[in-house]
């Protein structure tokens, strides 16, 4: 197969694809209703919108809300057929198969988590610490249902298999990395609640929010998400030039761009954020290109630890520090 040549795309990989496309967008939406207040739309009443099927005269709040349920549905439905198409339409142990069934366990946990924001009232006003972590285990799920769809659709669209076991350095770098999006993310969900519940009316109102030692907790703690984005995003950077420059195809080097343009762009979205007191439009464009760097980054890791894994190049770029010998 030459350099650049890319097999044409059936129609369970375009499927996996849109699937993908379709649950970042319902991630979205969901990061307007935490925005916008809206979570409390449905009541306390889970799967149900405030004790019936289908509300009537519904409010704002209500409709964002019952719309997002609706479409959390739909990608369930979705990702319920990405498992039944993955089992039908590829062999068996064929790794998107082991992905779709992965995407699924997620996006049932996913919506656990989200009842039991509602069903525990963890949300429109609630500022306790509870819903904080609510919160955050809401996010690091949403971003490895993301990452199972993501792998799912690699490898639906002919991404070869990887491993980390004996990858080295290398392995190592690429899951600091993946833990490093990880906790920017789950700080970033924690900033963004903060900010949605203690809003500031300027800059030097925001300052004074954040110096003051009686403010609340999780205004303290959004101090933190700039200097944790920053050095996830500068390992990324690291991570992307490293690959770069070992050549390991079109595809890596196609991803390693993207990661480092992203990582730049996002690390500009957050000051924008903040310069402009955090408007919900401004918090759904900084998710968006959160999820879409998430993305970016794990295409880059799996294309770069297949190719390392198939021709063995692991221990000559990142090699192993051999051990110490034992005093006689």
């Amino acid at each position: 197969m030459t350099e650049g040549y890319h097999p044409p795309m059936d129609r369970f990989t375009r499927y996996a694809w849109i699937t993908l496309a379709y649950n970042v967008a319902v991630v979205l939406w969901g990061a307007i209703v935490r925005a916008t207040g809206s979570g409390a739309g449905c009541g306390s009443h889970w799967p149900l919108c405030n004790g019936v099927m289908v509300p009537r005269a519904p409010s704002v709040a209500t409709v964002i809300e019952f719309s997002h349920r609706l479409t959390s549905g739909v990608a369930l439905m979705l990702v319920v057929g990405l498992v039944v198409w993955a089992f039908r339409g590829r062999p068996r142990g064929h790794a998107a198969r082991k992905a779709a069934v992965i995407s699924l366990l997620f996006i049932l946990s996913e919506a656990a988590v989200g009842a039991g924001l509602v069903l525990f009232e963890m949300v429109a006003d609630n500022q306790s610490m509870a819903r904080a972590l609510f919160m955050a285990t809401h996010l690091l799920n949403t971003f490895l249902l993301l990452a199972a769809l993501t792998l799912t659709a690699h490898f639906a669209a002919g991404g070869a298999p990887f491993r980390l076991r004996g990858q080295g350095l290398l392995g190592g770098g690429l899951v600091l990395g993946v833990v490093g999006l990880l906790l920017s993310g789950v700080s970033g969900a924690i900033a963004a609640l903060g900010d949605t519940l203690f809003p500031a009316t300027s800059l030097a109102h925001a300052l004074e929010q954040d110096l003051s030692p009686t403010a609340h907790l999780l205004i303290r703690l959004r101090l933190f998400h700039p200097g944790i984005a920053i050095a996830a995003g500068v390992l990324a950077v690291y991570l992307s030039l490293r690959l770069l420059k070992s050549r390991l195809g079109e595809e890596t080097s196609r991803f390693a761009w993207w990661t480092g343009g992203l990582v730049f762009l996002q690390i500009l979205a957050g000051a924008v954020n903040v310069l402009l007191l955090a408007p919900v439009w401004m918090q759904v464009l900084h998710l968006l290109l959160a999820d879409v760097l998430w993305i970016a980054y794990l295409r880059l890791g799996a294309s770069a630890l297949a190719v390392l894994g198939s021709e063995g190049m692991a221990g000559e770029l990142y090699p192993k520090v051999p051990p110490r010998p034992l005093p006689s």
